[in-house]
């Protein structure tokens, strides 16, 4: 069998991604997101309690979007976006809603959160722009 010289594991992928923004951050931001269309204040407990983690899980993770310039935060305080933490959360929200759409539409379920938690880090946003416009097509 030819070799591929372009064959990575799961890891080189991501280290060729050159990203600094972990799957975790991405599910935090995303629930940030989230919360923050409500039109409210996000609090550390809130956002807690939404992701099943403790509040100082939460506020360590959102210190650490803070030092990638995704949102502002008072510890124990309330949570902001800034304007690239709000695009990117924009954008995480969409695509978990066309993975969503795309699985519930192929398995048959009103509902499968599981099975695009476990995929949606994983796929990169051409791939997610060609599922909407196939499930606007035929769904």
């Amino acid at each position: 069998m030819p070799q591929n010289d372009n064959f990575y594991t799961l890891k080189g992928y991501s280290l060729l991604e050159h990203t600094k923004i972990t799957s975790s951050m991405e599910d935090y931001l995303e629930m940030i997101y989230r919360l923050s269309q409500e039109n409210q204040p996000v609090r550390i407990k809130e956002l807690a309690e939404c992701l099943h983690v403790k509040p100082s899980s939460a506020s360590k993770m959102t210190g650490n979007l803070r030092k990638q310039g995704l949102v502002g935060f008072e510890k124990y305080g309330t949570v902001s976006l800034t304007s690239d933490g709000k695009e990117l959360g924009e954008y995480l929200l969409f695509r978990h809603q066309i993975l969503t759409r795309f699985f519930c539409y192929v398995n048959q379920k009103t509902d499968d959160l599981e099975q695009v938690e476990k995929v949606e880090h994983f796929i990169d946003p051409e791939t997610v722009y060609n599922i909407q416009k196939w499930l606007d097509k035929f769904a």
